[in-house]
């Protein structure tokens, strides 16, 4: 195909999890043409590859398919969320949706990946995210730190309990505001954790 250009395209965030459509799956492949390479990534992305001339009209067609998309590469991925079996409003699927919007797309010194999980059945695995949001009824539980690739794969470590709603997202952002700012390199978030101590990371998000 050539030089090409790299799409993140993923479907909305919705009860029964992020599903595509056979219309929005033959949506991808009529814009990206015959002979376009389509990886299905291991978060939960769609990478499409694109004539770069045509980048930003493929993406305007894509997204009104309903479509979410952002440029492939390093950066802060679309946040990685539960079904929400429990329901929209139990479940925060708003507050979700609200996250995702927020922190899509951000540069990142390697790629970060965020899990949302809408209760502590954690079907999402925000435990082996670099940052994992759980929702305990009208608050939510912050995770940092896991890895789950590797010999030495890890859990991530409690952040912060008992966060409300209207705090979660400046409190995320403060997180990988402090990552960018901090980290050395193309450093690992979960190493980069360890570095700086959770102490310096909560005093970053205003909770100390």
């Amino acid at each position: 195909m050539g030089e090409s250009f790299k799409l993140a395209v993923v479907p909305p965030i919705q009860v029964g999890g992020r599903l595509f459509t056979p219309e929005q799956l033959m949506r991808i492949a009529a814009v990206a043409g015959t002979g376009a390479r389509i990886e299905m990534t291991t978060f939960n992305q769609l990478y499409v590859e694109v004539p770069p001339e045509r980048h930003e009209t493929i993406q305007y067609e894509l997204e009104q398919a309903g479509l979410s998309v952002y440029q492939a590469g390093i950066g802060t991925k679309s946040l990685i969320a539960c079904p929400f079996c429990r329901g929209a409003e139990e479940a925060g699927l708003e507050t979700a949706r609200a996250l995702n919007e927020a922190i899509a797309g951000l540069e990142s010194p390697t790629p970060l990946k965020i899990g949302y999980a809408g209760c502590a059945l954690g079907t999402s695995e925000p435990l082996l995210k670099d940052i994992g949001v759980v929702k305990m009824r009208d608050v939510y539980d912050l995770y940092v730190g896991g890895e789950p690739k590797g010999l030495k794969a890890t859990l991530a470590v409690l952040f912060a309990s008992g966060i409300p709603e209207d705090r979660l997202i400046p409190t995320v952002l403060a997180i990988i505001r402090f990552y960018q700012t901090n980290a050395k390199g193309k450093e690992k978030f979960s190493r980069f954790v360890h570095r700086v101590t959770l102490e310096q990371l909560q005093a970053a998000a205003g909770l100390t």
